[in-house]
């Protein structure tokens, strides 16, 4: 089969692989139609997510239809259409018992990894790093799927992959940190990041009953769409005076944002401040990995008593202004997603047309243009803001 595949930082390739096959009762094997690129890929790509190797095939937001079921599976059967989790739950340990499906102490089949690095080992994660298994990802033609009685939900009839294919990923990520954020209703919320995870934050806050929605971004494709698909406020960090933080104070006379996300991650860019180029700096010698502007942002204005939403990926080391966090009592809440928790009731959000999530898609390309894609994606070219790749 071909996949897309990681030679290193900056490189990837569609390389010819084995194609993959039944190792355990409970995989299936399914054809892949459509795949995308995550925001949380181009981390790989641009070599901020350690324990990478020459050779992984990446990705982890794909669908398809079932070609192999493994003699253990009840659920689903040769033919089905499913999208599948990004998340590997079994579906049966304590943490999966209590729905944190993204926290499954089994899947990772090298959880030393994570354990170093983190203190315990969250679930294995489809083509994102052996630091969380090392297992081959869905930018293929076709993609093994262990635990799928756990994992897959099955399309209904007449629907699109585009309709769909986002509940694997950035839609239930998107509605878990607006869940996260603890919205109460009327509540101000300002999500940073109008990329994809950032888009659906945003719908999702208003599903959620947010009085008022601002959105934090640079790039004008972004916020466009934020306001025009949501009706949120837009703020083009780069266009206002001072800091981030104290604009939205000002926007909201003088007591903060109540909920706020940081959509961003790992890559978060600033505004030309000293800070930032003390954090670039740093990064030139390997002192600090990721930048933290969003998240920084985010403390400093959130209101006395708020919440602090983090969606976005990180991967090492950060500087935060935590002693204003705690003088300020907020409460932190964040994680890779849970994806199985959020597949029927926001698949039935679809059906009803309470959303039609295909609004988020850009570009759609053959897997063999996905290297191209990956740069296009992330330099913004030609405002891109979501691509889905055709096996």
């Amino acid at each position: 089969m071909k996949a897309l595949t990681w030679h290193g930082q900056g490189d990837v390739r569609v390389d010819t692989h084995p194609d993959p096959e039944i190792q355990e009762p409970t995989d299936i094997v399914i054809k892949v139609t459509s795949t995308a690129i995550c925001g949380s890929d181009l981390h790989l790509f641009d070599g901020f997510v350690p324990m990478m190797k020459e050779g992984d095939i990446i990705g982890h937001e794909p669908m398809g239809i079932v070609e192999e079921v493994g003699s253990g599976v009840t659920r689903l059967k040769k033919g089905d259409r499913v999208v599948v989790p990004f998340t590997i739950s079994c579906g049966h340990c304590w943490f999966c018992e209590q729905t944190m499906y993204s926290l499954c102490d089994t899947t990772n089949p090298k959880p030393e990894n994570a354990r170093d690095a983190m203190g315990h080992s969250p679930a294995g994660v489809f083509g994102y790093s052996h630091l969380l298994g090392g297992i081959p990802g869905g930018q293929a033609e076709y993609l093994r799927v262990p635990h799928a009685d756990v994992g897959p939900i099955v399309v209904p009839d007449g629907m699109t992959d585009e309709q769909v294919l986002f509940l694997s990923d950035i839609f239930p990520t998107g509605y878990m940190a607006a869940e996260n954020a603890e919205i109460e209703p009327g509540d101000t919320v300002a999500v940073w990041g109008c990329g994809p995870v950032g888009q659906f934050a945003i719908q999702s806050a208003w599903m959620l009953g947010a009085g008022r929605v601002i959105a934090i971004d640079r790039e004008p494709e972004r916020l466009r769409m934020a306001k025009e698909n949501s009706k949120a406020e837009t703020v083009n960090f780069e266009e206002i005076d001072g800091p981030v933080h104290e604009h939205l104070i000002e926007m909201t006379g003088g007591r903060g944002p109540d909920r706020c996300i940081d959509a961003v991650g790992a890559e978060a860019h600033a505004a030309n401040d000293a800070q930032a180029l003390l954090d670039k700096a740093k990064q030139a010698v390997h002192l600090q990995s990721d930048q933290g502007y969003a998240l920084q942002q985010a403390i400093m204005a959130c209101r006395k008593g708020g919440t602090v939403s983090v969606p976005g990926v990180y991967a090492k080391t950060l500087t935060l202004p935590f002693g204003a966090a705690m003088n300020k009592g907020l409460t932190f809440k964040m994680g890779q997603t849970h994806v199985q928790r959020y597949l029927d009731p926001l698949m039935k959000k679809i059906q009803d047309g309470e959303i039609d999530p295909s609004f988020i898609i850009t570009h759609t390309a053959p897997l063999d243009d996905a290297p191209q894609m990956y740069e296009t994606f992330r330099d913004k070219k030609d405002d891109c803001i979501k691509v889905v790749l055709k096996p």
